[in-house]
């Protein structure tokens, strides 16, 4: 088969009061070099009111006949309500100056008019290739801003970024975000983020539980020299990279009391103390927080200070659990995602899933959420030969975690009678039963290499189970 040709869906020109100044930018040679759809409007406020509006350009080229404030203003408008559509500025007469302005903006380029044909159709080819990146836009929901890949189109997530616009757009500081283990907390952060910052400004993410509370403390606010031992230059804590940005406080019911009434105060009072300094320190970032707890019961158990419970609450936005049944439907989209995305070196590489995969996918509890789904998803890549992922290979970890519970227990059910090799020869037998006679499966719930089962099985004699009919005695793969 010959190779198709992709095609740019769609192209905006923003041409002013004549076209002049497009060039090679009109609908024949633009359709020759592969766009679909050329749609010419005079001014950027027009080009801005069709985005809004919903309308998807691949591309939009803007002639420079507007002042540069209003050219600027158009580039980080489109940022601002969530798109990443690429804009280049075409100039008949082109400065250096006026390029680091642009650029600065976030235009993907600004080029003399007439454009050329070579340069026409590498802008074209680029953007092409985005676009198809963009194949992945059906993972996600038109509310999902471009810089977050929330992946899910149920009303349980279009609902759930509705809330986080809303909260973002208000204004509201600090936020709390809650939620179970695997969720997408920190998704949801960056979320909030990018409705109030757009990808200008600096996100900075920290886990409260991952450090001691005097690491912590100078993570946070930073230190001056000689404060303790070992502090032997000044340091910027993350509360001052974070900027006029936002810093995410993941699993904050972790913190120390103490610790937790210095972050009240930054909340409250916008400024704060290096560790051992005496200067205040305006804090201009955003505080976006997250919780697997349910902080209500932290704050009965001491654990969590009511104060500042209360000043995090304002309008917590809560995650619901992959279980859920506002959830469920999204599971497939997730698995084909992360099928898409797997980049497991010498995996076969599947391409979707087959229909008996997905029922099991759905009737699944995912006690560890997206996360594990994941994990299964790429246990799975491994596991599959052939173009689809069957039901055979999907591997949960509570399987797994049941085998070897049973091998651990063993011993104090037999007594005199155990053996080790007894109880790891019914083991292997179980895992090779479950797993339909697949010796890569089997091998990946025992936890061990194909190679080590297939001496196991020679060792103790074990004979396979028949694989789709095939006779126990045939060649396994």
């Amino acid at each position: 088969m010959g190779s198709t040709k992709r095609m740019l869906c769609s192209v905006a020109v923003v041409c002013g009061k004549s076209r002049d100044c497009a060039g090679a930018l009109r609908q024949p040679e633009l359709c020759r070099q592969g766009v679909g759809e050329v749609t010419f409007v005079r001014s950027p406020i027009e080009a801005l009111d069709l985005l809004i509006q919903g309308q998807r350009f691949g591309l939009v080229f803007i002639c420079q006949q507007e002042h540069n404030s209003e050219i600027i203003s158009f580039i980080r408008n489109v940022r601002s309500i969530g798109r990443r559509t690429p804009v280049v500025v075409v100039s008949k007469n082109p400065t250096i100056a006026d390029a680091v302005q642009f650029v600065r903006a976030g235009a993907l380029d600004y080029v003399r008019a007439p454009i050329d044909e070579e340069t026409l159709s590498r802008l074209i080819r680029g953007s092409a290739t985005e676009e198809l990146s963009s194949q992945q836009r059906r993972f996600f929901c038109d509310e999902c801003p471009d810089g977050v890949e929330i992946v899910g189109r149920g009303p349980a997530i279009v609902e759930h970024l509705k809330t986080i616009r809303v909260v973002s757009e208000s204004g509201c500081d600090p936020v709390l975000i809650l939620g179970e283990t695997g969720t997408g907390k920190e998704l949801a952060a960056r979320a909030v983020h990018w409705w109030r910052c757009g990808d200008f400004k600096r996100f900075v993410a920290v886990n409260c539980a991952t450090l001691n509370a005097n690491l912590l403390e100078s993570e946070l606010f930073g230190h001056v020299k000689g404060a303790f031992t070992g502090a032997d230059r000044d340091k910027i804590g993350l509360f001052e990279q974070a900027a006029d940005g936002s810093i995410f406080l993941d699993e904050i019911s972790e913190m120390t009391p103490a610790l937790q009434s210095k972050l009240l105060r930054v909340i409250q009072e916008k400024n704060f103390r290096r560790v051992g300094g005496t200067k205040e320190i305006p804090c201009t970032a955003a505080v976006i927080a997250s919780s697997n707890k349910v902080l209500l019961d932290a704050v009965k158990e001491g654990r969590v200070r009511e104060d500042l419970y209360y000043r995090l609450a304002v309008f917590p936005i809560v995650i619901p659990p992959l279980r859920h049944e506002s959830r469920r439907e999204d599971v497939p989209l997730l698995a084909e995602y992360f099928i898409g995305c797997s980049d497991i070196p010498g995996a076969g590489g599947p391409l979707g899933l087959a229909r008996d995969a997905v029922q099991k996918l759905i009737q699944h509890d995912w006690p560890g959420n997206v996360r594990e789904l994941r994990n299964v998803i790429e246990r799975a890549i491994i596991l599959e030969k052939a173009e689809e992922i069957a039901a055979a290979s999907l591997v949960f970890d509570h399987q797994t975690a049941q085998l070897h519970q049973e091998l651990s227990e063993r011993p104090q059910s037999v007594g005199k009678q155990f053996s080790l090799k007894a109880a790891e020869r019914e083991l292997i037998a179980r895992a090779l039963k479950e797993s339909g006679g697949r010796r890569t499966q089997a091998a990946a719930m025992l936890g061990i290499t194909r190679t080590t089962l297939h001496d196991k099985l020679k060792r103790y004699d074990i004979q396979s189970p028949s694989i789709r009919g095939r006779p126990a005695s045939a060649k396994m793969a």
